[in-house]
């Protein structure tokens, strides 16, 4: 498992990642979050998925590059131990969007996935 920053893993399995598919989403104009309350409190973990729908590989690869920072830049502060993310890049979206908005973006949906108490 690696780590992208302190107390955040990635995650490798695909099991992990359908189980994030079926608990909660939200969907900004940057990205869609997935995310799931785990039962044990681990560490954060996060996951990055973009289809081809976003492009060919070099296009696709830039997506994922930009959710990996934005990840490592918010998730430390708004991310919650013992939960799942993923992070989808969306078509025309994910590379093109302004970084800071790309930011927004993600905390806008963990304040959502959250709940009323985030």
């Amino acid at each position: 498992m690696t780590t992208i920053a302190p107390d955040i893993e990635t995650l490798v399995n695909r099991s992990d990642y359908l189980a994030c598919a079926r608990a909660g989403r939200q969907g900004t104009k940057g990205m869609m979050v997935q995310a799931r309350k785990r039962d044990d409190d681990g560490p954060m973990r996060v996951g990055f998925t973009c289809s081809k729908k976003v492009g060919n590989a070099v296009a696709r690869n830039r997506a994922k590059r930009r959710l990996r920072e934005v990840a490592r830049l918010v998730l430390p502060a708004h991310g919650r131990p013992g939960w799942d993310y993923v992070l989808i890049g969306r078509q025309g979206a994910t590379a093109e969007r302004p970084f800071e908005e790309l930011q927004g973006d993600l905390i806008y949906a963990l304040k959502k996935l959250h709940g009323p108490d985030a």
